[in-house]
């Protein structure tokens, strides 16, 4: 396995740099242009590298840069040395977790970000190509250890590996904004408002097409770069069901959780400032409007709420996911009778919208907890028996309320476990037996 950084070495040895003679770095270029790297080069390039060390002293801060750059490469040797063991070549994947981790890929992204800035200002363009090429290969491979980081719940080293790429490709904000969200999942909020705040000065989105098609090959669906590529491989035979699928703006959400942020911080007026500007920058984006109506509700200013949603309306009147997120920040708020009113509307507009018909549901039994309490506070005197009893009854109303809905929902998705689960519940309650052994029968078959 012959990575492209071994191309580096030729391409930086060329650079001018006042310490390009010395035997050391020519160790280091012939290491590095090697097909199959043993042990004894990988011995060989560390002590030629710890050999060039004592000439940052003297060398020239361009000089610092690029060495620093090599030595943050010392990783990808290591790899190449230990991917030609026989005994790594059964599990290649388990080797290199073992050499990489956050904090090396960490400093080569910021190492590579200080050579790339470097030959952008200097105008001297020694690595900046290589790097590019190279970030190609590499790119994927650490975007998929971020992901199984994530799965893990490392939200710290998913976040340091997503920014890393960020800093290895400027132009990816998409690699921002998740290295944003995963801080917020580990709880630093100070970073996760950082690449937030990132993103607003850039003026991300994340909003496009994405461009599919199913391989005959594999069976499997396959996203293209670009809707050409897609239309190509229809076209030739190699793909079939082609489908457009429309990514949403993420600025609605980013400047959500910079609210939220703000608002832990106990600063309301950041909050609703930065919404506000968001606002006015870009009027036509339903997702701000909705965290706009979001912070309106939660600081109780219910006139500014609800002329944010008539704004709303008017712009989307047949949009079902909008009534049904609308429903959900009304739930948040405790606003049950709108929450019920919006979910209601989605399901006209959508007959077959599952969440919708689950979270009415949710709304509808959001009661029952408190009539619950009043139950149990209750003596055992007539007025209190003569209380239960029309507790009771209420709470039957409550319930056989839910029913049409959590049995539409399982109707659409008889395994999804939250609606199983509700409407078991339910049945249980109204002693509908029969019901419940069937639902039963028909979740577990």
């Amino acid at each position: 396995m012959k990575s492209k950084h071994l191309l580096l070495a030729s391409a930086f040895l060329v650079s001018g740099l006042t310490y390009a003679q010395k035997d050391e770095l020519k160790t280091l270029k012939k290491v590095y242009e090697k097909e199959l790297i043993k042990s004894k080069d990988l011995e060989d390039y560390k002590e030629a590298l710890q050999k060039a060390e004592p000439l940052l002293a003297s060398a020239s801060e361009s000089d610092k840069i690029y060495l620093n750059y090599y030595k943050s490469l010392l990783p990808f040797v290591e790899a190449q040395e230990a991917m030609a063991r026989p005994e790594n070549k059964a599990n290649p994947q388990g080797a290199l977790i073992k050499i990489f981790n956050p904090n090396n890929i960490a400093q080569l992204a910021e190492n590579t970000d200080k050579v790339l800035e470097f030959e952008k200002t200097s105008g001297k363009q020694v690595l900046t190509k290589s790097i590019n090429e190279d970030l190609v290969d590499m790119k994927p491979l650490l975007l998929n250890y971020a992901v199984n980081l994530g799965k893990q719940k490392n939200y710290k080293d998913a976040t340091t590996v997503l920014y890393s790429l960020y800093l290895l490709d400027k132009t990816d904000l998409e690699k921002l904004y998740y290295a944003g969200n995963y801080a917020v999942n580990d709880k630093d909020y100070d970073k996760a408002l950082t690449y937030y705040n990132e993103l607003i000065k850039q003026n991300f989105s994340g909003e496009r097409s994405e461009y599919m098609a199913t391989s005959k090959l594999s069976g499997q669906e396959v996203t293209f770069a670009s809707l050409a590529d897609r239309d190509k491989s229809v076209k030739i035979g190699t793909h079939e069901k082609p489908r457009t699928e429309h990514v949403k703006s993420k600025r609605g959400e980013i400047y959500k959780n910079v609210a939220l942020i703000y608002n832990s911080k106990g600063d309301v007026a950041a909050a609703t400032k930065a919404v506000a500007e968001a606002r006015a920058a870009n009027p036509d984006d339903l997702s701000l409007a909705m965290t706009q109506a979001d912070l309106f509700m939660k600081s109780g200013d219910m006139n500014g709420y609800k002329q944010i949603i008539s704004q709303i309306i008017e712009k989307s009147p047949s949009d079902p996911n909008l009534f049904y997120n609308l429903g959900v920040i009304s739930a948040q708020a405790n606003e049950n009778a709108e929450a019920e009113k919006y979910y209601k509307r989605a399901i006209e507009l959508d007959p077959n919208y599952i969440n919708a018909y689950l979270n009415l549901s949710v709304v509808k039994l959001n009661g029952d907890t408190a009539i619950v309490d009043e139950m149990n506070k209750l003596g055992t005197s007539a007025k209190d028996n003569k209380r239960y009893d029309e507790l009771k009854a209420k709470r039957e109303t409550i319930f056989k309320s839910t029913l049409p809905y959590l049995e539409k929902a399982n109707k659409l998705d008889s395994k999804n476990e939250d609606i199983y689960r509700t409407l078991l519940n339910v049945y249980n309650y109204l002693e509908m037996t029969s019901e419940a052994k069937a639902l039963k029968a028909s979740f577990n078959n």
